[in-house]
């Protein structure tokens, strides 16, 4: 390396995780990936964690997330507190009892978040307003894509084949509960029932009995008080990413990947997905080439309908009469090493380190702003 190149500032990534909501625990195991992964020779990189509580906070740099045992991992909210200056100024470190030290100024913001309050449009204006580039869709294509009520009325829209659904929202529940259930029995069973803006399976019940119905709902509404009954689709679960390009090219679609899953779970739930070993993704899924390359245009279709940026995981069930079913779209999707996503990635070629550098870089040098 010569003088010159010792002299340039390295980029300055901050990553942030955590939050405040049922997903911080995968959050923080998607950002201990990151962490390990981010080429430390290009990136100096801050790691801010979100505390269940709201609070950001510094982070140690070299701490494992991972579940031990049946034990999720938390941020410990004891660490400094930070501030985030609006038109992009620096980071600002503001412990108790101290002056306010610069952490200097941050480039790009990796939002390792899922779920409410970040992977939902809220952090994405957060940075708009602060001027700071960062991993991901916007504002817009965030806030839709958490919200499935939502996405698939405009996945629908753009002519993308979605599966029978009723929204229930909190009032109608509230006031008007016989009418619903009615609306949802005509959906037949089984169904499924999901909180309409959450990820990671959590608050999703099975119902194959109507007795059934309204503890599930109330299930779903412990996370959020809109839900989304979906009419159960007959077919195999395979999941598809998308990756924006630079420039001018267009987003591309990985290999299509087939998610299986151990028979003792009733669907690919969150312990399938995240303890012991229940999940298994085979990549390229055994389907015929005309059904993968149709898959992997219905993907990218779905990436642009939303407006997405960056980078999507997007999920299809591939039905015996040769159907493609479009399930729903992940703006942020689990991104540990061994996550879908990444993993579908790497069989296409680009390892889990070039995939996070690449999305940094998209990030650099994406323009603040409407765009």
């Amino acid at each position: 390396m010569n003088e010159q190149q010792e002299s340039r500032p390295r980029v300055r990534v901050a990553v942030v995780f955590g939050g405040r909501n049922s997903e911080h625990a995968v959050s923080l195991m998607g950002a201990g990936s990151v962490l390990a992964a981010i080429d430390r020779s290009k990136y100096d990189v801050v790691p801010i964690g979100i505390a269940p509580d709201g609070r950001w906070v510094l982070t140690p740099d070299d701490q494992k997330y991972e579940i031990e045992g049946e034990e999720l991992p938390s941020v410990d909210a004891t660490g400094a507190a930070l501030a985030l200056p609006s038109g992009g100024g620096p980071l600002v470190a503001l412990d108790a009892g101290t002056i306010p030290a610069s952490l200097g100024q941050v480039d790009v913001v990796f939002p390792m978040l899922h779920g409410p309050f970040g992977e939902d449009g809220t952090i994405q204006g957060l940075l708009e307003m602060a001027g700071v580039r960062y991993v991901g869709s916007g504002v817009l294509a965030s806030a839709v894509g958490m919200d499935k009520a939502y996405m698939k009325a405009l996945l629908a829209a753009a002519g993308l084949p979605v599966g029978p659904y009723v929204v229930v929202r909190d009032r109608d529940w509230r006031l008007d509960r016989e009418r619903v259930l009615k609306d949802v029995e005509a959906l037949g069973l089984p169904v499924f029932v999901k909180p309409s803006r959450a990820g990671s399976s959590q608050g999703i019940s099975r119902v194959d009995d109507f007795d059934g119905l309204e503890r599930a709902v109330e299930l779903a509404r412990e996370h959020d008080p809109k839900v989304l009954v979906e009419a159960a689709i007959e077919g195999r679960e395979i999941e598809c990413a998308v990756l924006e390009w630079p420039g001018d090219e267009p987003p591309r679609a990985s290999l299509p990947g087939e998610v299986l899953v151990d028979e003792s779970h009733e669907f690919f739930d969150f312990a399938a997905k995240y303890i012991g070993s229940d999940m298994a993704l085979n990549v390229p899924a055994d389907i015929p080439e005309a059904v993968a390359e149709e898959l992997r245009a219905m993907a990218v279709r779905a990436f642009e309908s939303l407006g997405c940026e960056g980078l999507s995981r997007v999920d299809f069930f591939y039905t015996p009469s040769g159907g493609l079913i479009l399930n729903e779209i992940n703006t942020m999707p689990g991104f540990t090493a061994m996550s879908v996503a990444p993993q579908l990635w790497a069989a296409s070629g680009l390892s889990y380190a070039d995939l996070v550098d690449h999305l940094v870089q998209l990030a650099l040098h994406r323009p603040v702003g409407l765009r």
